[in-house]
């Protein structure tokens, strides 16, 4: 099975892999299915997880291989990642003042014209927006590998696994809240793993932009992370600190940030 995988072409590597994650957010939505009512500890305690392994997969699979890949460069090897990180910020921001999305745990809906939706749609814009960055992050990576680095080729591997793995709590993140608005249980799943379905549509993007444009490969990388931090920090993080659990939240952060750290060491 790997051997066949590794046969295929970067864009189908990067479908695939994202075709995995998005699969893992149906598992996550699947929750709503176990449960009776919404649990704001148990949902705090899952996106401070995947906040966690969001920021360390910006740095050991993004940052880092950005900066290797910036070593020539003759202003200096921060440049492209420093510059590719704001542009990651700024591309995310413009989405974030454009699409209509309501965050959790906040009665202010935020885009253009959100009037116009009912809040279940905007929680599912929110989510489906901040999946955008992470189908790009994967894209990228393994669009980098075509040019032979054996770093950034296992960090396409590990970055796809821990995107996969924070998936899950953010398909329960979308599901559980729209079965608290009062949809059903199987439209709550649906839609909350829809929500998902942006991922292998932006990895084939991103993979298309760097698999053979080599000059660009660091910017893109960081792009990637700058995108990912801004959505940690604009909407994971505020989410989990409004409703009495931000202690559990917290310590959910840091054991996804050493988990990821811990998978991109061991298998990079």
């Amino acid at each position: 099975m790997m051997e066949y995988f590794l046969q295929l072409e970067p864009w189908q590597q990067a479908l695939a892999a994202t075709i995995i994650t998005w699969t893992t957010t149906g598992l996550g939505a699947a929750f709503v299915f176990l449960t009776k009512e919404v649990n704001e500890r148990f949902l705090n305690t899952m996106l401070g997880f995947a906040g966690g392994v969001m920021i360390a997969a910006s740095f050991w699979s993004l940052l880092s291989p950005a900066i290797e890949a910036s070593a020539d460069h003759p202003v200096g090897e921060w440049f492209p990642p420093a510059v590719g990180f704001l542009l990651g910020a700024l591309f995310i921001y413009g989405f974030d003042k454009l699409i209509p999305h309501a965050h959790r745990n906040s009665k202010r809906s935020e885009g253009w014209n959100p009037d116009r939706h009912r809040r279940s749609t905007l929680l599912v814009f929110s989510l489906t927006l901040h999946n955008i960055p992470e189908g790009l992050a994967v894209g990228i990576a393994f669009g980098a590998a075509v040019h032979g680095d054996a770093v950034i080729a296992a960090s396409a591997a590990t970055l796809a696994l821990g995107i996969a793995i924070q998936n899950i709590p953010e398909g329960t993140a979308v599901s559980m809240p729209l079965r608290g608005d009062g949809m059903s249980r199987t439209k709550s799943f649906f839609w909350g793993w829809m929500s998902g379905i942006v991922e292998p549509i932006a990895a084939v993007v991103g993979v298309l932009t760097v698999a053979y444009m080599e000059p660009v490969l660091p910017y893109a990388l960081s792009l990637a992370a700058g995108a990912m931090i801004f959505v940690v920090v604009e909407e994971v993080i505020p989410s989990t600190q409004k409703n009495g659990h931000s202690d559990i939240a917290v310590f959910s952060l840091m054991f996804g940030f050493v988990l990821m750290m811990i998978l991109d060491v061991a298998l990079g």
